[in-house]
């Protein structure tokens, strides 16, 4: 039998809601595959924990979180505590000290009638986003001169190691090599000419030792148009921190909506736990009402069991996801549907052993 050990961290608002849920579909395939076991240990930390002790999480948290198998975060932010602490004090700090450098964000249609993008279908809105997920724009450096003086300067230092740079890009040539599908540098070389064109030059650099994938480059704003007006150019996508983080909320926009947005934060070399997220946010206006839309939490479950090898309970699930999808009147309110979160959450495990 395969035990996984998995940290709950339900973090916010709707967080522990969607995670409830996402737990009780590990629960259900524990129940019906005799080969597979989860363990859960959940941990309090979030914005309501740093209102009432002053921190995000425990100051010994990664030491705490370090020998798990993966890490469960359902969200981070509240009213009262400004977000570049809620992110960079529990996120952000997750995924640097686990090295966590690969951020995997499907875009995928699952429902034709979910895409506000006249005449697409499914066949045509179907890629993947790997972001770079350590350094970059969110490397946290910089510095505040001359702070509320009139000569105030602010310096937010993009970081671009050769190390970061090409392990996230090689990564990405893997994946395109493996599944047989085209790779997209996103960059803007164009204007920032040190750490995008030091990009570019990587991504032509390694693409020599890939000759087998096809490739494509796109400055970001043209990349965005595409999103838009044209998907089905995209098959794999690789950027950077800041541009993939932007780039992948249009993804959602035109697969349906943040309800259905998922995210991995992967260490693929698996020293350290990964972790894996709906990335809709905390949403306070409605926690606590049974409103929230638990697809996206039960999505990265899907991409949690893949990582762990199972993938064809992980193709089960996303297959599972489609279906429901299909009844408008079981899904929560923001889809449309009268169904609470608990509902959704039911009916799911219905349909994945029906």
């Amino acid at each position: 039998m395969k035990q996984f050990n998995i940290a709950l961290i339900p973090g916010d608002g709707i967080g522990s809601e969607v995670v409830a849920e996402g737990v009780k579909v590990l629960k259900a395939i524990e129940k019906a595959d005799s080969n597979i076991a989860f363990s859960f240990t959940e941990f309090p930390w979030g914005c309501e924990y740093y209102l009432k002790y002053g921190k995000m999480m425990d100051e010994d948290g990664i030491d705490q979180l370090k020998n798990y198998d993966a890490i469960y975060l359902g969200a981070v932010g509240y009213p009262g505590v400004p977000d570049h602490i809620s992110l960079r004090d529990l996120l952000i700090k997750i995924r640097k000290e686990f090295d966590q450098y690969v951020n995997l964000r499907p875009v995928t249609l699952l429902n034709p009638t979910l895409t506000p993008l006249k005449s697409k279908a499914e066949r045509d809105i179907d890629f993947l986003v790997i972001r770079e997920n350590s350094e970059g724009e969110y490397a946290g450096a910089g510095d505040w001169l001359y702070k509320g003086k009139p000569e105030e300067v602010v310096l937010q230092t993009g970081v671009f190691s050769r190390k970061g740079t090409e392990r996230i890009i090689r990564y990405a040539y893997e994946e395109a090599r493996k599944l047989k599908k085209t790779l997209t540098s996103v960059s803007k070389g164009n204007a920032l000419n040190y750490s995008m064109v030091f990009w570019d030059e990587v991504f032509e650099e390694i693409g020599k030792e890939y000759p087998d994938v096809k490739t494509y480059s796109y400055l970001v704003d043209a990349a965005s148009l595409y999103f838009v007006a044209e998907p089905e150019r995209f098959e794999i996508v690789v950027t950077s921190n800041l541009f993939g983080d932007i780039l992948t909320d249009i993804g959602a926009a035109i697969t349906g909506g943040m309800g259905l947005a998922t995210g991995a934060n992967i260490n693929p070399e698996k020293e350290f736990p990964s972790m894996f997220e709906p990335v809709h946010g905390s949403a306070p206006d409605i926690a606590g009402e049974g409103k929230a839309n638990p697809i996206a939490a039960i999505w990265s479950v899907s991409q949690m069991l893949d990582f762990f090898g199972e993938e064809a309970w992980g193709k089960a699930i996303l297959s599972t996801i489609r279906e429901l999808l299909m009844d408008t009147k079981a899904l929560t309110p923001d889809m449309g549907g009268k169904g609470s979160t608990k509902d959704v959450g039911d009916i799911f495990i219905e349909l994945l052993f029906a």
